[in-house]
């Protein structure tokens, strides 16, 4: 006969928590990688709303200006924009991050219950196992 046995060896204690660990874990980056695609979603939503919309123009600038006037305009409306576009996207990366602190807070709040729940867990097996652990021999040597 041979000594090996037919079955498939069990996981002991510790594998089945550490691979209920790696699950939560594994579970947690891909919530985290959804999460980053859906800011990047909403930054961009964000952005294009900011955007002012561009007016026709209805009348053309007279001759009689002095060319100063309109280049001074132009600069004018152009550090406007550049203002107004910085503006929006600070608004749009508080408003991502606010997003990405909420949504890590609620995943790290159940990563810790869900590992509190694996450690009361293993503490009451462990507790089990010892108890039958000092009543085995009891019985052993009673027997005997």
């Amino acid at each position: 006969m041979s000594d090996k046995a037919t079955k498939p060896e069990e996981k002991g204690f510790f594998e089945k928590v550490k691979d209920a660990i790696e699950e939560l874990w594994d579970g947690t980056k891909d919530t985290a990688e959804d999460l980053k695609e859906a800011a990047e979603d909403k930054y961009d939503e964000v952005t294009k709303k900011a955007a002012p919309p561009k007016r026709a123009v209805t009348r053309k600038a007279t001759a009689r200006k002095p060319v100063k006037a309109k280049v001074s305009t132009t600069t004018k409306a152009k550090s406007t924009a550049g203002d107004t576009k910085v503006k929006a996207e600070t608004k749009a990366k508080e408003a991502k991050t606010k997003i990405a602190d909420a949504k890590a807070k609620d995943i790290t709040t159940k990563a810790q219950k869900a590992a509190g729940e694996v450690k009361a867990k293993a503490a009451t097996k462990a507790k089990a196992v010892a108890a039958k652990a000092k009543t085995s021999p009891k019985s052993k040597s009673n027997s005997k």
